[in-house]
């Protein structure tokens, strides 16, 4: 199947989502524009990615036990090649139909992923070692077994490289990250029990965080509210390329004290290092020997045959890859809250809260027309978390509001990010609460109110976060309608996360915006020129808000078109006038608020441009 899909003009390989937008959008985002590419957390699997309405959109295409490919919730294909045809007449779920295939630039072959090169090798000499075949009889057991034995390979490779440390405790592992030379980024990865569960433990401004790396009931790999990934090599690949929730991108692995492997603080080898990639077979050469058999129909394993090798491991590991930008540091969110304290306990895994586990504080953190929120602690069976409680008034007129925060729990219940507030459960008692993370330090508006010495590069840190969890909102098609400061909650003084999603909607895939059937009581100075005129909204009225949100962060939570009626504000930004830069607002950023700013919802950019404009500038600024 890889030989095949490799001479497919538009299959570019083991390439990023990144990489793969800006293809696309190279060759002009058209409607229906796509291209293949391999999956780098799925084994054996692709990803498709298509453009519709300037935007791209990306689908993972699984390979199934039975040999076929399906993209999730499809159905099921002999190849990928069959997959893309089906599509090109059937939208069945994608935003659009597959058009035109996005073909690779001339004389550019299928990017091959550091382990790809290696998986051939060591598939075949396995095979020899245990069954002792060779020519016609070792091809047919490679293709007959194939799927088997790539999975077989793939999820041990882990044991032979450096950064694996097999199961140490956390107290072992901080002395050897601290131990020479101290890079900020230097990772390793150790065994927390025997059940399949690990922890990356990264060095960050001379501490060591610990981030746990759980296996669910599909057997996927992920650190809390991260990425699913089959293999730990795989998962080490994505945050070595980029940070996705952790404090930085993995720089440097962490040799194991054994002697095997070198002196500790050599340099890690670049992977366009010309000894890269025959190191990189060298670590995993011992594979082999540790691996079990895998049985064979009608082949019997020779008898009294001892697998050896030897090779000596000589590797410092997947490093950060070339297309990182050069000479920067990934962003560096100086937070405590480097591990979702919600996101290990069986009990959390339900939408209902048992109320005699819930216990409520004295004093409140806020109110509204809904009832009032309260600080509270959630009591489980191994530990205790501090909670936010949305607590209903008790009034039998409040039928509305009662579905008003159903219908938020909800929204909140199928979202999954670092930087949205994420929701425990429901629980019906002497009232209806919603039981939510806390967020200490309360709205962005009100601390920066009171701590107008926060300096620029802290604001960009925060804003930029909120940008990160509205692009994960914008990937998942859902609108989140009241996107202010003062619904931005702190967790740290350097950990943001987007909260208040009673106005949010689900959009469907077959259309990009939300059309409300009249006005509500909204917030007209937040809202886009199509919201007021049209009812109309969408990611992109998302981003006037974001916009606005920057605005106050800036301006130290000030609020936004002081002194003016909602209809003032229409006739102004009729008129093509904006809100003026707040005292000391970097002009970049005053740049990319009137970008938030424009006019026509179709002309103003997603969150898929905004973010990495936030990036970049907080890049500049973090040196």
């Amino acid at each position: 199947m890889a030989d095949t899909v490799n001479t497919l003009p538009f299959f570019y390989g083991n390439i990023a989502r990144e990489e793969a937008e800006d293809y696309l959008r190279q060759a002009g985002l058209g409607n229906g524009l796509y291209l293949l590419r391999q999956s780098r957390n799925y084994l054996g699997g692709f990803a498709l990615s298509v453009s519709h309405s300037n935007r791209c959109y990306h689908y993972t295409i699984e390979r199934q036990v039975n040999e076929t490919y399906a993209i999730a919730g499809g159905k099921s294909h002999r190849s990928p090649v069959d997959v893309i045809d089906y599509h090109s007449q059937e939208m069945d779920g994608l935003v659009c139909l597959l058009k035109k295939p996005c073909n690779r630039p001339k004389n550019m072959q299928p990017k091959v992923g550091p382990f790809e090169d290696l998986k051939e090798k060591l598939i075949r000499e396995y095979v020899k070692q245990t069954w002792n075949l060779q020519g016609a009889a070792l091809e047919q057991a490679i293709i007959s077994q194939r799927p088997q034995l790539e999975k077989l390979i793939a999820t041990t490779a882990h044991e032979r490289m450096p950064w694996f440390h097999g199961p140490i405790t956390r107290e072992d592992s901080e002395p050897r990250l601290q131990n020479g030379a101290r890079v900020n980024g230097k990772f390793l990865i150790r065994q927390r029990d025997m059940s399949g569960s690990y922890a990356l433990c990264l060095l960050h401004e001379g501490q060591v965080m610990h981030y746990r790396i759980d296996r669910d009931r599909n057997e996927k790999l992920s650190i809390p509210d991260g990425k699913k990934f089959d293999t730990l090599w795989q998962l080490v690949a994505h945050y070595s390329y980029k940070p996705d929730g952790l404090l930085r991108v993995l720089t440097e692995p962490c040799p194991r004290p054994d002697g095997e492997i070198g002196p500790i603080g050599r340099p890690p080898l670049p992977r366009d290092h010309p000894g890269f990639s025959s190191a990189f077979q060298s670590a995993a050469g011992g594979i082999i020997s540790k691996i079990k058999t895998v049985p064979i129909p009608g082949i019997k394993k020779r008898q009294g045959s001892r697998q050896t090798t030897t090779h000596k491991p000589n590797v410092y590991g997947i490093t950060v890859p070339s297309n990182q930008i050069a000479g920067k540091e990934a962003m560096p969110m100086d937070t405590e809250v480097y591990e979702s304290p919600y996101a290990d306990p069986d009990e959390l895994r339900s939408s209902k809260v048992d109320r005699s586990q819930l216990f409520l504080e004295d004093g409140e953190l806020g109110s509204g027309n809904f009832g009032t929120v309260m600080k509270g602690i959630y009591k489980m069976r191994k530990t205790e978390k501090p909670v936010a409680v949305k607590i209903l008034k008790n009034d039998d007129n409040n039928a509305s509001v009662r579905d008003e925060m159903l219908r938020e729990a909800n929204v909140m219940q199928q979202l999954d990010n670092p930087y949205i507030v994420r929701m425990i459960g429901i629980c019906e008692a002497e009232n209806l609460m919603l039981v939510m993370e806390l967020a200490e330090l309360g709205p962005l508006n009100k601390f920066l109110q009171k701590n107008k010495q926060t300096t620029i590069k802290n604001l960009t840190e925060l804003v930029h976060q909120v940008s990160m969890g509205m692009k994960y909102l914008e990937e998942h098609n859902f609108v989140h309608r009241d996107l202010a400061a003062r619904n931005v909650l702190l967790v740290t003084q350097h950990y943001a996360k987007i909260s208040d999603f009673g106005l949010s909607k689900a959009v469907a895939e077959d259309q990009n915006y939300y059309k409300a059937k009249g006005h509500g009581k909204w917030p007209v100075k937040w809202y886009a020129p199509e919201c007021i005129n049209y009812f109309k909204f969408s990611s992109k009225s998302d981003v006037w808000s974001f916009g606005v949100l920057m605005w106050e962060a800036y301006s130290y939570g000030q609020k936004p078109y002081k002194g003016m009626k909602g209809n003032d504000v229409m006739q102004m930004l009729e008129s093509g006038k904006r809100m003026d830069a707040p005292v000391s607002c970097p002009p970049e950023m005053y740049d990319l608020m009137r970008t938030c700013w424009t006019y026509k919802a179709d002309e103003r950019p997603g969150f898929s441009v905004v973010e990495p404009r936030l990036r970049e500038y907080y890049y500049d600024i973090a040196q």
